[in-house]
């Protein structure tokens, strides 16, 4: 399209990519499961309305599936009354006779969820209805572990900042304390459901010393092929000594559960160490890509918090046994729901859809497609993008040289001048990635025992962190 990079996109034809995977094994798994979540609810249902649509949504969707199956033509998106269909079919048409094996992996997977949501939005019963929240509850709660471990940690934390106990450090050691609390707050952000709880900060100066020469942190260390976390934080602490007034910190959220609440653990460690005055959230106005982050999934996250016992321990299908709370436990998760309630009532928590981030292109087109948007994320000091999919947006999903530099990849968010300050926090996914040293894709592909491709890319065992300051 118009605003797009000229570098060639990944497409579901390349068999060296993970888009010729992902069209074939992973897209029919994911209708299979859409369409046994509307079964389940429609033979549940006692409402007659409900339940004839949520058959014609079984077909609609068992439909989808046969045409992604058997590499039929993309079809335009039918009129659902959103204002973004005008943009899919526009695409899709500039595209040509396009089928689901030889289509630009980005628009067709994004194509996929919104003709997902087309059949929901053309009922009268089922517009709201995520058909991913099932999955997205089950594996939220099966991570008890780590939130409970987390949840004591942030406490900690926090406490620790507003009540000072340590003995009192030089301003060299209270600034390298600082430095290595942010980035270890950021490391957790990053790996998210794959967080090593070895990462997890210890207080005192002493343990952080400690936590910074594990093995397991120069493990984890190892993993991350670039990493522009102190950066980061020089620009934000020099910003906050310099007195500004406000200082908001935008996060395009990715997925729901375990991730989503490991954001929150960010944003509001920010908040309480005056490294930000506001964090804005920025999450998916429809199901989208399974677990995306949808503004319900804040408020039930909340809710969870809040009753803890209820939600965490309630008898599971499977009949597995739950181990109660503890009071201790119950507390620490009490502080957190205490915590981000009051930030989210006193407005320092905002949550800020915008059907933008479920379009199908990437965000080389922000400044032209979504202005308003463009000119409000000018108002950030920092949009942090999470996430697999945010990258590949940022980038073009487009099949760049791995040494390639992320401002250039960004296009006009890389720009000098844009007003923008962009930082990617990545799993690696999928077969994009920009901003590698000379050598390490290769190396890398070398160890790799599977055969052709940047497989290394696939498993989220690597990850990137890259910042382009476009304020300066």
């Amino acid at each position: 399209m118009e605003f797009d990079t000229k570098t060639k996109p990944y497409t579901t034809d390349d068999k060296s990519s993970f888009a010729y995977i992902s069209a074939r094994d992973r897209w029919p798994v994911i209708l299979t499961q859409a369409i046994d979540d509307v079964f389940q609810h429609t033979i549940a249902s006692n409402d007659p309305k409900y339940t004839k649509e949520g058959k014609k949504i079984v077909e609609q969707l068992a439909k989808l599936k046969y045409e992604l199956q058997h590499d039929r033509l993309v079809t335009p998106l039918e009129d659902d009354g959103e204002d973004d269909i005008k943009g899919y079919n526009e695409e899709l048409e500039a595209l040509g006779d396009t089928r689901w094996f030889t289509a630009p992996w980005l628009f067709i997977e994004c194509y996929m969820y919104r003709r997902i949501q087309v059949a929901m939005n053309l009922s009268t019963k089922w517009k709201s209805h995520d058909i991913f929240q099932v999955q997205k509850t089950t594996t939220f709660r099966s991570s008890l572990v780590a939130v409970l471990e987390l949840a004591s940690k942030y406490r900690q934390i926090v406490t620790t900042i507003e009540e000072p106990s340590e003995p009192i450090l030089t301003p060299e050691q209270v600034a390298e304390k600082d430095k290595l609390l942010f980035i270890e707050m950021c490391e957790i952000c990053l790996w998210g459901n794959a967080t090593d709880l070895s990462l997890l900060t210890s207080l005192s100066y002493e343990d952080i010393q400690k936590l910074q020469g594990s093995e397991a942190r120069k493990q984890n260390e190892k993993k991350v092929l670039a990493n522009d976390l102190p950066a980061v934080y020089a620009m934000l602490d020099r910003l906050k000594h310099e007195g500004k007034k406000d200082r908001r910190v935008d996060i395009i959220l990715d997925n729901s559960g375990f991730e989503l609440f490991v954001d929150l653990i960010l944003g509001g460690y920010l908040l309480s160490t005056g490294l930000a005055t506001e964090v804005v959230f920025h999450p998916k106005s429809l199901p989208w890509f399974v677990s995306d982050v949808l503004p319900k999934d804040f408020a039930d996250l909340l809710n969870a918090l809040q009753d803890p016992a209820a939600y965490f321990t309630a008898p599971e299908e499977s009949q597995k046994t739950v181990e109660p709370l503890t009071d201790v436990q119950k507390s620490d998760l009490g502080f957190l729901f205490s915590r981000w309630a009051q930030f989210h009532a006193e407005g320092q928590f905002v949550l800020r859809p915008n059907r933008f981030w479920t379009t199908a292109g990437s965000f080389w087109r922000l400044p032209r497609v979504a202005p308003a948007l463009f000119e409000d994320l000018k108002q950030s000091e920092l949009c942090i993008f999470k996430g697999d999919l945010n990258y590949r947006k940022l980038t073009g999903d487009a099949d760049w040289d791995p040494t390639t530099k992320f401002q250039e990849a960004i296009g006009p968010l890389g720009e000098q001048g844009s007003g923008i300050r962009v930082l990617a926090l990545r799993t690696c996914k999928a077969d994009v990635v920009v901003g590698l040293p000379e050598g390490k894709d290769e190396e890398l592909r070398s160890a790799d025992e599977e055969g052709e491709g940047r497989k290394w890319a696939w498993s989220g065992k690597w990850a990137v962190v890259q910042f382009w300051d476009g304020v300066v």
